[in-house]
């Protein structure tokens, strides 16, 4: 997982430092932090000697793509319960191509996710399969996010560094900022920022001070601040363009729905002052590459 240190004008202009966690280098279908928030699960799921994985996800869902991926390689079988009604999108077809058995739960189904005897009626379905909530979330998800922490340290003399301020990344759940934040605390305690993907009103601030509480650490040393562009999955020109004359520059491939819109909100704020000269940030690619195919014509609608 190397570090690459980012060359753009508006970071020279600051003179603020960021070099990108290239999650998305870690493997071809367990991309970017969808692994490490996977780990803790599996080794859960193996450990209690289950035959299959249960999860729930949308049709272009990051989350069960690498959840496949892994049952597949893990030898498990794998049940996906997807948002809305059936349809055939390219994550659909891996996720067929997986393995992975799907049932489409319609909208109403899917909100009833949150009900805490949600997983009952599948287990009973399904005997001896272990559940993953949303995302890869949970206290396990998050804990499965902490080595980064120690990861980060031992790659910063690659690029010339000795040390760092603080991490900026996507916060689709907040589980990856509650892991880096659990992590930090053993530490320097620097602050992580996380760029939300959805509006305010889904409830990632809620969720990562419950991750915190669970996992007995200090409800603090983060920031969230609102980079989701008026919704979850919603793009615009300015996005778009930002996006491909951003990997233009840098060479990092970037998709609308986390990493570009994170990548956007920290230029906001490096141009508004909010870093001091000198700031070094890491930047985590969070991955979700393969969920661009979906995005494409739109991206290529607002380009015209």
């Amino acid at each position: 997982m190397p570090l690459q240190r980012l060359d753009l004008r508006w970071l020279r202009k600051a003179d603020v430092q960021v070099a990108v966690l290239r999650l998305d280098l870690v493997d071809p279908e367990l991309s970017g932090n969808k692994w490490f928030k996977l780990a803790h699960h599996l080794n859960a799921a193996q450990a209690s000697g289950a035959s299959g994985l249960i999860s729930l996800g949308g049709p272009h869902s990051n989350h069960l793509h690498a959840l496949a991926a892994a049952a597949k390689r893990y030898g498990l079988a794998s049940v996906g319960l997807l948002r809305g009604n059936p349809q055939q999108t390219a994550t659909v077809g891996d996720l067929q191509r997986f393995g992975m058995q799907l049932h489409w739960l319609g909208y109403g189904g899917y909100r009833e996710r949150h009900r805490a005897d949600f997983f009952n009626s599948w287990q009973e379905r399904f005997p001896g399969y272990y559940c993953v909530p949303e995302g890869g979330g949970g206290l396990a998800g998050a804990r499965g996010c902490t080595p980064l922490v120690d990861h980060v340290q031992t790659r910063l003399a690659a690029i010339g560094w000795d040390d760092y301020d603080g991490w900026w990344l996507a916060a689709g759940t907040g589980t990856t900022l509650a892991g880096l934040v659990i992590g930090e605390a053993q530490r320097r305690r620097r602050m992580v920022h996380g760029a939300l993907a959805g509006p305010p009103s889904h409830g990632v601030a809620d969720e990562v001070s419950r991750l915190l509480v669970d996992a007995g650490t200090a409800d603090s040393g983060y920031q969230l601040v609102d980079a989701s562009r008026g919704g979850f999955g919603r793009f615009d020109e300015l996005l778009a363009r930002f996006l491909l004359e951003t990997e233009a520059v840098s060479g990092v491939p970037l998709e609308p729905v986390y990493t570009a819109k994170a990548m956007m909100a920290l230029r906001l704020y490096v141009q508004g002052g909010y870093f001091a000269c000198g700031t070094r940030l890491i930047f985590v690619h969070t991955g979700g590459l393969q969920g661009r195919r979906a995005a494409q014509a739109q991206l290529d609608e607002l380009l015209r």
